[in-house]
């Protein structure tokens, strides 16, 4: 076990990760205040943030890797995963994906960070670089794997990868943001296995010579 201070460092710091989620999630990255963080983490003085992150922006990315489930599967696991069959990478990358629906404190973070992202390109910058371009970095990176080793057709490995994420990311909207009664109706491991059933219908390489 680690020492007792090196703990309860650590418990400080995801206690601060835990209220910085609740407020981003209700007010946004620009119009939170490190008063509101230490408020809703339950700590004395604003200033003791900064002896646990550099700034907003760094508790801001700590709280977008450890409490969305895609980039702690992809933080722990990336080169594993690199040679497993697709079907199984594909229906444990897209599970973790819609696991954020699961969570509303998370839901509701995204739909704010979507928001802002249309209007602060700083956010949208710093958002993307912690999250979607290291998910779509990482699928591109698989698929391209895989169609040199032959087990999936050769074609634009990154378009092929936005082509999985797309749908996946269709469920969150149709059924978070636009409340589509039908999309409420589909679970997330539903909508996973089809999208998976879909894309390898039209990737799967052939395995008797004719294309």
């Amino acid at each position: 076990m680690p020492p007792r201070d090196e703990q309860d460092f650590e418990e400080r710091r995801q206690q601060i990760i835990d209220g910085a989620l609740q407020v981003f999630s209700s007010k946004g990255f620009e119009k939170t205040t490190n008063k509101d963080i230490a408020a809703a983490a339950g700590i004395g003085s604003p200033g003791l943030i900064y002896h646990y992150f550099k700034d907003k922006g760094d508790l801001f990315r700590q709280v977008v890797e450890q409490r969305m489930p895609l980039l702690q599967l992809l933080h722990h696991n990336d080169e594993d995963m690199m040679n497993k069959p697709p079907r199984d990478v594909l229906t444990v990358f897209g599970k973790s994906f819609l696991r954020m629906v699961d969570n509303p404190t998370s839901t509701a973070m995204m739909k704010l960070i979507l928001g802002e992202t249309m209007r602060q390109p700083i956010v949208a910058e710093l958002f993307n670089n912690i999250g979607p371009s290291r998910a779509v970095g990482f699928l591109t990176r698989y698929l391209a794997k895989q169609m040199a080793d032959g087990v999936l057709k050769p074609m634009h490995p990154a378009a092929a990868a936005r082509c999985f994420i797309g749908p996946l990311i269709a469920y969150i909207l149709t059924r978070e943001v636009f409340l589509q009664p039908d999309a409420q109706q589909i679970s997330s491991d539903m909508m996973v296995a089809t999208a998976v059933e879909v894309f390898l219908q039209g990737m799967q390489a052939p395995t008797d010579g004719v294309s």
